[in-house]
């Protein structure tokens, strides 16, 4: 790889040798690797980044990306391998001793205290330079540079950090690092919970991190977003390093065979399905402050997408259907019978729900597979007031068979799995409760291309079966692809419905954004 600047700047601090690559490397990594009891999470990985470079760190969910991460930051300790800043010997104590040494890492969940004043956030774990007090005057100067330095001129740095919004406390995280003089920035996944207008807005930030010779690895699941920001890439695969170089000079489909392992000719795999008669009808649903007076039909075996910005109202809509939120007026029915806003009655007709959160709503982390799957419908496996654990465990099995997937046993923890892999489990849960209608709130977030593609099949499938599938995503590719009809929300309005060859991704942003009151349309 070769370094997106050859001059040092004030913001590294560093100065780079004479020599070969690794020699002017700004970080190295040689030979890496991490056990886990049994599982080799890293195994023998190698990589460098250069002064003012960005370097995407890509793979499928498990292979191994956050870990590398953790490592680098100090969060976890290798059991074998070495590391390199500027050339001099990098070996962390833990996550505080590597921003003392200029490695600060931005996780995907922040990690700020929410009680505490932005300045205070930025502060923590700075050393004081009074006898072990903080100059709280000298400090305020740094807290105010980091803060302009991201674009966060107008944000009082007494304000509480709860109160700010998840874009701007992502940028607290970097003005913090910046504080702490970072040479190098460790990014994870961290696009998974913005709205479009702020990704813009940070890869801006990004830019201005890298003109300032500050070194970046940079993990994300999204193509276009990587070759957006990245000047070079690296690929895990089940812990090893398969391939590197120039992100210019790979196509999308070779980097996604490098993560599978295997050739890759269709992301958005179709499989056959030919939608049926309406059966589900929504009339006038209202809440507060979202749906706003929304109506549509479903029908049996077609995925219905939903498109829209972030806080649309489009999470709202599809709680409301599953009877999670309260209503203030509005119907549905299935085949012609009215069903009751309650969440039993709506699973009774059929309905199954893939939250957004599934870490705290979609699954109980600390509960096994087995019991995931079938823990909504334990009356199955009920004999005489007893379980019969046999029966569940095999039905279980069965059923993550069906969604391929990845894991030792039913008898794993659910937390232990890969996010994709997570996903599946709570697709299998839905299916296990006989649900005919699925509610899927952004199946796809924080999951890799590769198992996209598997998400993408299994709907397909349960489309082919005669299942009727409701689809939200922020993301228009995946929706443009996959769906065989999108509706657009707009401010709690579903303000337009279409056949999938009628819309484009510039039309339906458009119908997204639109301020006039478009009648809704089935």
């Amino acid at each position: 790889m070769e370094p997106a600047s050859t001059n040092r700047s004030p913001a590294s601090n560093i100065e780079t040798a004479s020599g070969d690559e690794d020699s002017l490397a700004l970080f190295q990594v040689r030979g890496i690797s991490k056990r886990f009891g049994p599982t080799r999470a890293l195994v023998d990985v190698s990589l460098s980044v250069q002064v003012g470079e960005v370097l995407a760190l890509i793979g499928e969910n498990g292979a191994g990306k956050s870990t590398l991460l953790k490592t680098l930051s100090g969060a976890h300790f290798a059991d074998a391998g070495e590391m390199f800043i500027g050339g001099q010997s990098y070996r962390p104590k833990g996550p505080s001793d590597a921003r003392q040494r200029g490695v600060a890492m931005i996780y995907q969940e922040l990690n700020l205290a929410p009680d505490l004043s932005v300045e205070d956030n930025i502060l923590l774990g700075q050393k004081g330079t009074g006898g072990g007090l903080l100059m709280r005057s000298r400090q305020r100067d740094v807290v105010r540079q980091a803060l302009d330095s991201v674009g966060l001129e107008h944000l009082d740095p007494q304000s509480v950090v709860g109160d700010q919004s998840v874009a701007t406390q992502q940028l607290i995280e970097i003005a913090r690092a910046l504080a702490a003089n970072a040479k190098i920035i460790l990014f994870d996944e961290p696009t998974s919970s913005l709205p479009q207008k702020d990704v813009a807005r940070l890869f801006e930030i990004v830019r201005g991190l890298q003109a300032s010779g500050i070194g970046i690895i940079y993990i994300s699941h999204f193509l276009e977003e990587v070759r957006e920001v990245a000047d070079t890439y690296s690929v895990l695969r089940d812990g090893h390093n398969v391939g590197c170089g120039r992100i210019d000079e790979i196509s999308d489909d070779q980097i996604v065979s490098l993560m599978v392992g295997r050739d890759v000719n269709d992301l958005y795999p179709h499989v056959p399905h030919t939608p049926g008669l309406a059966w589900v009808q929504a009339e006038g649903i209202m809440g507060t402050p979202y749906p706003q007076n929304v109506s549509l039909s479903l029908r049996r075996g077609e995925i219905f997408g939903i498109a829209g910005l972030v806080g649309a109202g489009r999470t709202e809509l599809v709680r409301s259907l599953f009877a999670l939120d309260h209503l203030d007026a509005g119907i549905v029915t299935v085949d012609g019978t009215i069903v009751p806003h309650k969440v039993r009655a709506r699973m009774n007709a059929g309905f199954g729900l893939l939250s957004e959160n599934r870490k705290t709503e979609g699954l109980a982390q600390d509960l096994s597979l087995t019991e995931n799957i079938t823990m909504g419908s334990l009356e199955n496996y009920t004999e005489l007031g007893l379980i019969n654990l046999v029966k569940r465990q095999r039905v279980a099995s069965d059923l993550m068979t069906k969604m391929e997937v990845k894991a030792h046993s039913s008898s794993q923890l659910v937390s232990e799995l890969s996010g994709g892999n997570q996903q599946k489990v709570a697709i299998a849960r839905i299916l296990h409760q006989q649900a005919e209608i699925l509610l899927m709130d952004e199946p796809t977030k924080g999951i890799d291309v590769g198992t996209k593609a598997e998400i993408y099949r299994i709907m397909g499938t349960l489309a082919a079966e005669g299942k009727t599938i409701v689809f939200v995503s922020s993301y228009l590719p995946e929706l443009l692809s996959v769906c065989d009809r999108i509706g657009v929300m707009n401010r709690g309005e579903l303000r337009e419905v279409r056949d999938v060859a009628d819309w484009t991704e510039e039309t339906v942003m458009a119908t997204a954004i639109a301020i006039d009151d478009t009648t809704n349309e089935e």
